[in-house]
Order: C-alpha cells, then sequence, then structure tokens
C-alpha cells in the first residue's frame, strides 16, 4: 500500500517582497502592463498530449488491475462472481446461480475438495451496509454448470433479513462478492448412516451432506442418509410425497407452539406431475434415483400440523441400531434450520468470546438418549 502524505508533512512557504531603491526624482508613469501572450500553439499541443497520455495510463492501469484479479474462489478475499440465474422455488425462496468473472477452470478443484470434505459455505457482502452472510451451495444438476464453475443457492426472502432482502432486489448480471468455502461440518470418511433433520432452508445442508456421502458408493460401501424435511407451508414442498408412513406427532409444533396433531388432516394427497413440483423436491428425487435404496425422505408441514417428533426420529436410528455394523463406523444426525427449530430438535447453539459453539444436547434428541450417534447443529 502506498503511504498516503499529509498536509501536516508540507511547509507553507510566502513568496518573497521585492524591495527596489527608492529613484532620487519622480520619473513619469509606466503604461499598464498588458496581459501576457497566449502560449504559442505548440506549448498547448504538448499540453494536450501530456494529458492524454497520463489519462491513458491511468485506464491502462485500472484495466490492468481489473483483469489481474483473481476468479478463484478464495476464503481470504471477496471475489465478484455474477447472478446469471434466479428461479423461483415457492413465493418466498428461489434458487440463485452465480458464476465467476472468468471461466478457466480454477475452481474446479477448489469446489472439489469442499465437496469431498462434507457441509461447506460461503459468504455473501452486501456492500451498502457492509455485512456478510453464509449461504450452503446446492450440488450442481448438469454437466454445463459443472463446466461454467457456477454455484447454485436456495435463499428464501426474509422480510427482516438485510443480505436476503438485497439479493432478491439484484437483476440479472448483477455483481455478487463471495467469499470462501467455510467448511460447516466435516463428514469422517467411515461414516455409513446419516439421519439429517431440516427446517425450512435448512434442506440446502441436507442436499450437501448427501451428494457428499453418496458420491462415496462403491462396489463394497453402500452409505445411507435419512431426511427429515419441516416446512411451514406446503408452498414449500409441493409434490414432496414421504418414504415412510409416519402417523402426525402429537407433539407441540416448534413453530406454532400447539399440538401438531390436532390439525392434522388423513385425507389422501393426489399425486402431482413432475413439472409442478418444488424444484428442491424434483433434486431430492434426482439423488434418489441417483441412488436407489439409499436415501429416503420424510416431508413434514406444519400448517397441517404435520411436525416431527420422536417417533419420526426412532424410525431411522432404530432400524440402523438393529443392523449390523462394522467397527469403527460412525453414525451421524445433523440438524439445520432457523435457530427455534434447532433449539426444539437439540438444544440451542452457544456464543462465548466471538465463537459459536455446540452448546449441550437438548431437546428431542437429547429425550430419546441415542446411543452411538453423534448430533451436530449447523
Amino acid at each position: 500500500m502506498k503511504s498516503r502524505l499529509s498536509c501536516q508533512n508540507f511547509r507553507r512557504y510566502n513568496a518573497p517582497s521585492i524591495v527596489g531603491r527608492q529613484p532620487s526624482s519622480p520619473s513619469p508613469p509606466s503604461p499598464s502592463p498588458s496581459p501576457p501572450p497566449p502560449p504559442p500553439k505548440s506549448r498547448r499541443w504538448v499540453q494536450l498530449v501530456l494529458i492524454t497520455a497520463a489519462a491513458g495510463g491511468i485506464g491502462a492501469y485500472i484495466r490492468s488491475e481489473q483483469g489481474s484479479r483473481s476468479s478463484t474462489l478464495t476464503p481470504t478475499q471477496f471475489t465478484p462472481y455474477y447472478l446469471v440465474s434466479r428461479e423461483p422455488v415457492s413465493s418466498s425462496g428461489s434458487i440463485f446461480t452465480l458464476q465467476p468473472p472468468k471461466v478457466d477452470g480454477s475452481n474446479h478443484a477448489v469446489y472439489e475438495k469442499a465437496w469431498t470434505t462434507g457441509i461447506w459455505s460461503v459468504m455473501f457482502k452486501q456492500p451498502q451496509l457492509q455485512i456478510g452472510r453464509d449461504y450452503t451451495p446446492l450440488p450442481l444438476t448438469s454437466p454445463e454448470e459443472e463446466e461454467d464453475e457456477c454455484l447454485r443457492f436456495f435463499i428464501r426472502r426474509d422480510p427482516h433479513g438485510e443480505v436476503s432482502r438485497y439479493l432478491h432486489s439484484l437483476d440479472i448480471g448483477s455483481p455478487i462478492e463471495v467469499r470462501g468455502p467455510r467448511s460447516e461440518c466435516g463428514i469422517p470418511p467411515d461414516t455409513q448412516q446419516i439421519l439429517f433433520i431440516a427446517g425450512g432452508t435448512g434442506i440446502a445442508p441436507a442436499l450437501q451432506a448427501a451428494h457428499s456421502l453418496l458420491r462415496r458408493t462403491d462396489q463394497t460401501r453402500k452409505p445411507r442418509i435419512h431426511i427429515l424435511w419441516a416446512n411451514r407451508k406446503r408452498d414449500d414442498c409441493v409434490g414432496g410425497v414421504s418414504d415412510t408412513v409416519v402417523a402426525p406427532s402429537p407433539q407441540r409444533s416448534w413453530l406454532f407452539g400447539r399440538s401438531a396433531a390436532s390439525t392434522a388432516s388423513s385425507a389422501p394427497v393426489a399425486p402431482i406431475p413432475r413439472e409442478s413440483r418444488s424444484l428442491i423436491v424434483r433434486e431430492l428425487e434426482a439423488l434418489q434415483a441417483q441412488y436407489p435404496g439409499q436415501m429416503t425422505v420424510d416431508y413434514f408441514v406444519d400448517e397441517e400440523g404435520n411436525a416431527i417428533g420422536k417417533q419420526a426420529i426412532l424410525s431411522f436410528t432404530n432400524t440402523t441400531e438393529s443392523s449390523s455394523r462394522n467397527p469403527g463406523q460412525e453414525n451421524l444426525i445433523l440438524v439445520s434450520g432457523p435457530e427455534g427449530f434447532i433449539s426444539h430438535m437439540a438444544g440451542p447453539k452457544l456464543w462465548a468470546e466471538g465463537m459459536e459453539l455446540q452448546g449441550p444436547l437438548r431437546g428431542i434428541i437429547k429425550e430419546l438418549n441415542l446411543k452411538d450417534w453423534a448430533v451436530w447443529k449447523l
């Protein structure tokens, strides 16, 4: 960084007064001085050349600085990605697709390392307020997106969220400053079973966990993941049909604070054509089709009185515990969603000395007293 000089570093000098000798006799008054002649054309031409050269040099420097700025995602500085598409998932959420300024293959290794590790996020900056928020990339759904080094995000418009409101106000083609990746939760290499309890947009890290875990499948290893996805409205998961028959839970809803079973409807739900289903539902179904028998999903809707209760959790953990397990095999329960949802399921996270900590295990999962299951709050 170039040093900046303060005005205090310069001393001001007054022009010296010129004192002439007093004439001995009065002299006739001299004529009034005439204005200086204009500079010759050659001098003006030189000045014009110098100004033009200086402006050209400054422009070239700026262009070189912009051109030399890396388009590789890095956790140490923000990189300007560009919004290339925004697809509505529901009345309040959309999938954002971002692309780096230059597609030169430099991000492939960065993305691959993050996916291999487990669950990861990147930070978006709101430039007016100079604040940021972490968002979880979704798995890519096409070779074209992977080749273009795109990143996809499921973002809900929060009326109280400064960053989400800013993102939803942007036009296609707008720059978005991104920094990352940041590891949220590493999935150990020997993990064989994951129960993911997701609330709302917490389905994004659930899709990440499924993608990261299931891509480890080979001839001798077939890991499993079961996702319990709770939403406030059916609008968020239109067309989603549960794989496990789960009766409405008599527990109190974490959102509405009343008995969820009291408003449950037992009427059968007619199947919805694929093109009318939520984009997130379609992505869940695509992963299920890619890894048959290794991924199951159950849907819960608060306004329908269907909440995630103890039986929904035990239906998976009991099956896993009764099956044969290899020594050293890891089983994980991951919880992601709004703070109230996480607190209801596993107890609140804590802040201490500027750091977010897991805090003690509480809530429904604590009451179940599950053995051989590690719990992590996202």
